[in-house]
This record gives structure tokens, sequence and C-alpha cells, in this order.
């Protein structure tokens, strides 16, 4: 049945209903609240600007949303799944590195989109069954699990009692307002949680206020534009290093098209198509790359608030992306965001890459992944300790990310390694 004739009426506003104008906006406004928190916290943790990253998310989310002909109702938010690797060229290339990698991320979704066009998309079960996702994303939420716990511990290089007192507050909040807030409320535990962590250190004294109050209200975003705010020089280590983990988030943006397929009770990969889902996740992140941004994301988040509340419509998450490339313009905002302690970014880091790490082992369940084979188990393991351990490969000026490196080995070890061991079909014989 063609969307356009199809309309789901246990929906409280399908996909091309629009709402009425103060509904609209508040409406829009909870869904740019749902997905804030986790979308200013990737730049910083990186340190990039807060501003940029609502910005690129919004034209992202209007882009994605143009380019699948207004029929998925996804919002595009920063991605966690590239954090290490950024945290990693801050400290060599600096953000013009991690814009190729996000440009060249982008590109990586374009050139799978037109061949998915081409070709079909049975090939990708192919190359990335469960078996390799899982662990991935397990390695994805792991391997910052140091970088949270120095955020929550440590102050200049020392370790903080009181930091550690803040972090721990800030965590048992959002596991507290997950479990018991409903309602509006219910929708932004996260956006709460930091939000309470804030002014638990503004009590103790840890925040400087006066930096905040001098702030001008409004300003434009810090863009970094190849050529014009930086000198370009093309970064081969850094494409090499990001891209890879392009096939990694393409897994977590299926993933989240077979959600909305149930909830709005359609199917997307036929109409509009996964290639035109994955073009407008590439082209939200290519212009995110090119204007000073993180790479993008369908948002889990935003998928959330619509289950909860069973709006639907694309005209609330166009109103949403509206709002974020608004509020990138507050300058006030910005300052007061990038005057975060350390400690609650710490302290809801434990969750947020906590729960990225879960996401992983239920790919595993969900799948009934059986890890007595032996063959799922070599994958698993080497996947999982290499990418952890960040164990990269260094050729020359080139370095391979312990996430990317694991990325690739456990591609090919999935399409090499035969079903059975030698020892397990032996065993079978003799029974």
């Amino acid at each position: 049945m063609a969307q356009q004739s199809f309309h789901d009426d246990t929906a409280v506003l399908d996909i091309h209903d629009r709402p009425k104008l103060l509904a609209w906006i508040g409406l829009s406004l909870q869904h740019m609240f749902s997905m804030f928190g986790s979308t200013v916290i990737v730049p910083l943790l990186v340190g990039l600007s807060p501003s940029i990253a609502l910005f690129s998310s919004g034209v992202g989310t209007l882009l994605h949303i143009m380019i699948t002909q207004r029929k998925i109702p996804a919002y595009m938010g920063s991605s966690f799944a590239f954090i290490t690797p950024m945290l990693a060229l801050m400290k060599t290339t600096g953000y013009p590195g991690i814009g190729q990698g996000v440009v060249a991320v982008g590109a990586v979704y374009l050139i799978v989109a037109f061949l998915i066009g081409m070709i079909g998309s049975g090939w990708v079960d192919k190359v990335l069954p469960p078996i390799v996702v899982g662990p991935i994303v397990m390695v994805i939420g792991l391997s910052l699990a140091g970088s949270a716990a120095t955020d929550a511990m440590m102050k200049n290089g020392h370790y903080n009692l009181t930091y550690f007192l803040i972090a721990l507050a800030t965590l048992l909040m959002a596991i507290f307002f997950n479990m018991f807030l409903k309602g509006s409320l219910g929708l932004i535990p996260v956006l709460l949680a930091i939000v309470g962590g804030y002014l638990l250190s503004v009590a103790v004294g840890i925040v400087n206020l006066h930096e905040i109050a001098v702030a001008p209200w409004f300003k434009l975003p810090d863009f970094q534009v190849p050529g014009l705010t930086y000198h370009f020089h093309l970064e081969w280590g850094a494409i090499i290093t990001i891209a890879p983990i392009a096939f990694v988030t393409m897994t977590e943006h299926m993933g989240h098209i077979m959600v909305l397929d149930n909830l709005t009770h359609r199917n997307f990969f036929k109409d509009p198509g996964l290639n035109r889902t994955l073009a407008g996740d590439g082209t939200a992140s290519i212009v995110a790359g090119l204007i000073g941004g993180p790479a993008v994301t369908s948002y889990g988040e935003n998928i959330g608030v619509m289950a909860i509340t069973k709006v639907h419509s694309v005209y609330v998450l166009m109103g949403a992306a509206v709002f974020a490339i608004i509020f990138a313009f507050i300058n006030k905002l910005n300052v007061l965001i990038m005057a975060m302690p350390l400690p609650v970014i710490g302290g809801i880091s434990f969750l947020l890459f906590g729960t990225i790490a879960t996401s992983g082992v239920s790919v595993l369940i969900n799948n009934h992944v059986d890890l007595n084979r032996k063959r799922n188990l070599m994958i698993a393991s080497s996947v999982m300790v290499i990418g952890i351990g960040n164990a990269y490969l260094q050729l020359g000026s080139f370095q391979f990310t312990g996430l990317a490196f694991a990325t690739v080995l456990g591609i090919v070890l999935n399409l090499i390694l035969p079903q059975e061991a030698a020892s397990e079909k032996e065993a079978a014989q003799s029974h």
C-alpha cells in the first residue's frame, strides 16, 4: 500500500498530519529537547562547538526529510560512534582532520546508497550480520569507559572526591528520572540529569558564573569551513581512521528504520527505500563536516518520543530542526554548555556509554547468536579486545584506531571463516 494513501488511525498525528500552530510549537520543542542532551554532549566530550552541533543536526534533519520525500519522521543528531577517533584526532590534526573524516563518512553512505539503489540491499546482511554488529557496538560504548571515569574523578590530573560525588549524583539522577518520571518529563531524563548535575556544581562553586553572565546573548556559531576558516590540507590518516565506522552506524540506522516501520505500520525499506534513507544520512554528515560539526545519525531518543506520544508527524520533526538551528545562534546558551563541569559529563557518560554497550549485547541476544560456536566466539572475542584495548594499526603516518581496525577485522573474519570449525564437524560426525 502506498504511503500517501495509507493513514494510521492509531496515531495521534500520522506522518503527513500537520498540527495546529501552538501544539506544533510545543511538540517540536519537546523533540528538540529530547535530543538536546545527547547531541551537545558529543561535541563537549570531543572539544567541538555545541552550537555547531545543534545547527548541523537541524540542517541535517531537514535535508534527510527532503531526500526521503517527507515520508520518514527521523531526527539527525550527533553520533556517539565516532567519539573515540575524534578524541584522538583532536590531539593531532584538530578539526580539519575530523571534518574530512566526517565528510568521508557521508561519502561512504552515498556510495552504499548508490549500490543499494543499483543491486538491492541483500548483501548488507552478509557483510554485517549480528555477530559482527553486536561486538562492534559494545566496543563503541566500552572503549569510552576510561574517558567517562577520568571526567568523573580527575581535576587537573589529580583525584577529586567532590568531582566524583557530583558525577555519582548526576548518574543517580539520570537513573531516577528514567525510572520514575512519566509524561513529557519522562521524555527528557538525560537533559534533566545534566541540569541537576550542573546546578549541584554551581552550588559547590566549580562553575564560573561570571563568564556566563558577561557573554553576549546572540552570536554567529563558530563555523569551521575548509579554505575559509582554516587552510585545507588532505588528511588521509584521519579519513582512513573515521570512514570505516560508517559501516557500524549504517547498521544502527537500519535498526532505527526497522523500529520506525513497526511504529508507523509502514515499510520504509521499500518506500522511499533504504538507498534514500542512507543518502539522507550521508548528505547530513557531509554538510556537518563542511561547517564544523560531528557526524550525525538518526536518533533513538526521538523515536522514543514518538513511541510514547504516538505523534509521528514529519512536520513536528521539521519544527524541531528549525528550533535547533535557531538555538544555535543563542550564544549565552553555548557558553553555558561549554562551561559544563567535567564530573557532570562523566556522570551522564557512565549511563550513555553503558547504554550503547548494552545495546550491542541486545543485538546478540535478540538474534539468538550462539557463542558456543567457535566461529562466533572467535569473531566476538577478537573484535571486543582489539576494539576496547584500542590496538591500533600504524602504517607510516596512517593510523587505524582500535575501533576502525576491529570493524574491518570483524567483517573480514565473518566473510572468510567457515560456519563450523573442524573439531565441531568431527564431533557432529561421531555422534
